[in-house]
């Protein structure tokens, strides 16, 4: 399923050419690309809650942003965000890139993704992937592009 993700955030992220919000013709691509029907199906459901965690009434805690927030995690997020995880969240918000909504739409989205390991490294996609798709975070985005491939070294975190 993350693949599919990959595939069409790097497909359609850079490209002039329109994004396809026909499902079945999305679905006939992806399944031209070679991924199963299946999990093409579980990513487009994934992409979907994306958009509708933008809905308030969704998600209450999305409402409002307080001006300092600490954020406690289930046994079940710190199973699947490791230490270095939960410190690149907190690094993210710390620089502004995420701000208290949208680290909660990265946790929510982490959390449905259907892998057996996640590492670091898809966190900083997941990052990218909410950030195009929430509208007014364009700045942040661009932020956070600037710091996964523009630093010559890395990010220092």
């Amino acid at each position: 399923m993350f693949d599919i993700l990959m595939y069409l955030f790097e497909n359609y992220i850079h490209s002039d050419m329109e994004v396809v919000v026909n499902h079945d013709e999305l679905t006939d691509e992806l399944t031209r690309a070679g991924f199963h029907r299946q999990e093409i199906h579980k990513a487009l459901a994934w992409l979907e809650r994306l958009a509708d965690l933008q809905d308030s009434q969704l998600k209450p805690y999305l409402n409002k942003s307080p001006n300092s927030s600490t954020r406690v995690f289930t046994a079940e997020e710190v199973a699947r965000l490791d230490c270095s995880s939960r410190g690149f969240l907190m690094y993210l918000e710390n620089l502004g890139v995420l701000d208290f909504s949208t680290r909660e739409m990265v946790i929510d989205r982490v959390m449905e993704l259907d892998m057996p390991q996640f590492t670091l490294d898809d966190l900083k996609w997941v990052v990218l992937m909410v950030l195009f798709n929430v509208p007014g975070h364009e700045e942040a985005y661009d932020q956070m592009e600037g710091l996964l491939f523009e630093e010559p070294e890395g990010l220092l975190h």
